[in-house]
């Protein structure tokens, strides 16, 4: 695959310059500073922590405060918020502005968990777009100078698309960009994310930078999106699990050049024993091999009996331990061309996308969801 030689433009978000183009999407016990701080030493963008939710945050909870915490080599500060009642995204927003804890705050309108949509919350909120408006203004309000993005999906099924709107609404609210995951909640993350999706939004926001997000498993995809879409930059997710090199050839691409050669698994075992010494120095020997070992089994597939190993990583409770079982690779094994594209992270399949009951005939009220919608999720 050969580098594009189109003349690709930074991301502007307010102040804020994103070279290349390009952002990782937060991943719930994944893009902690350890992981983002792995990333960002293959190469530069945009690196968002794992989300947090505003009422906890609000209410001083030392969990979540710890995951607003940043390390000395971040120097953008980017967090990812998720909340539900416009009162608490507000003061949530205000605490970190006026602490100094951040310099870009996303919000998260995207997380199809069903035990959140069923309550009015995540990928539902986009249908009540008074609610919607209510929840970015009072962010947008508090916010200062810190520029404020959105990310959401398509809708929540096909028959209720919200994407549009949502764009729209961001745009007349103050947002600096959008990000759209191009499936709906219904979808999961099931089949090929629909890019045409990312490119009919782009066509109906026209004054703020659009992000679209889905299916970016090698460097190339991303070229590929934004000359498809007309999108402003990537947002990276399942991608990059296992394999924080995919940074390194994203530079790359945007820089015009061919991608390095992956590396091998002699090379792959030394990221793995960095990330998991970091995570060590960050939560601890025993909470960071229990972390990691989700880590270990996106780092090892396409490994020659990867099966055995992964079941035998299982079962690692120290570093010492993970160094021994990673002998067992063979260090000049080249990466295989067929474990590129391997999805990793969370499984396919689709649903039935759960709703309070007479949710779907009360979409013009702005009444905040209750307080179990703020229950802490992943996805979007």
């Amino acid at each position: 695959m050969t580098a594009s030689s189109h003349q690709w433009a930074p991301l502007k978000l307010g102040a804020l310059t994103i070279w290349p183009p390009v952002v990782l999407a937060p991943m719930a016990g994944v893009t902690n500073y350890p992981f983002r701080t792995l990333c960002k030493r293959f190469g530069a963008g945009l690196y968002v922590s794992e989300m947090i939710t505003a009422r906890p945050l609000v209410d001083g909870r030392e969990k979540t405060l710890k995951l607003t915490d940043f390390g000395p080599e971040e120097s953008i500060r980017s967090l990812q918020l998720y909340g539900v009642d416009p009162m608490y995204v507000g003061l949530a927003v205000q605490r970190l502005v006026s602490e100094g804890k951040v310099d870009h705050i996303d919000l998260n309108f995207g997380c199809p968990v069903p035990k959140v949509t069923r309550k009015g919350g995540g990928a539902a909120i986009p249908l009540k777009p008074k609610l919607l408006s209510n929840i970015i203004r009072a962010a947008v309000t508090h916010a200062g100078d810190v520029p404020i993005t959105i990310k959401f999906r398509i809708g929540i099924d096909e028959q209720h698309h919200t994407h549009l709107s949502s764009g729209y609404i961001a745009q007349e609210e103050g947002c600096k960009a959008v990000g759209l995951h191009a499936r709906t909640a219904a979808e999961l993350y099931d089949g090929e994310a629909r890019w045409e999706e990312i490119a009919r939004l782009k066509a109906h926001v026209r004054h703020i930078p659009v992000l679209g997000n889905g299916d970016i498993w090698e460097s190339h995809d991303a070229i590929a999106m934004m000359e498809q879409t007309g999108c402003d930059g990537v947002i990276v997710g399942r991608g990059c699990l296992g394999r924080p090199w995919l940074f390194r050839d994203l530079a790359h691409e945007f820089r015009g050049q061919k991608p390095a050669s992956a590396p091998t698994f002699g090379e792959v075992r030394e990221i793995m024993l960095t990330h998991a010494r970091m995570l060590c120095e960050w939560l601890g020997e025993t909470a960071a091999m229990r972390s990691f070992r989700k880590h270990s089994a996106w780092y090892t597939k396409g490994v020659p009996s990867g099966a055995a190993l992964r079941a035998r990583l299982m079962h690692v409770s120290t570093f010492e331990q993970l160094g021994r079982a990673l002998d067992a690779i063979d260090p000049g094994q080249e990466f295989p061309e067929s474990a590129r594209r391997l999805k990793r992270g969370k499984r396919s399949g689709t649903q039935k996308v759960a709703l309070p009951a007479g949710y779907l005939e009360s979409l013009d009220d702005a009444v905040p969801p209750e307080a179990a919608a703020e229950s802490i999720i992943s996805g979007g």
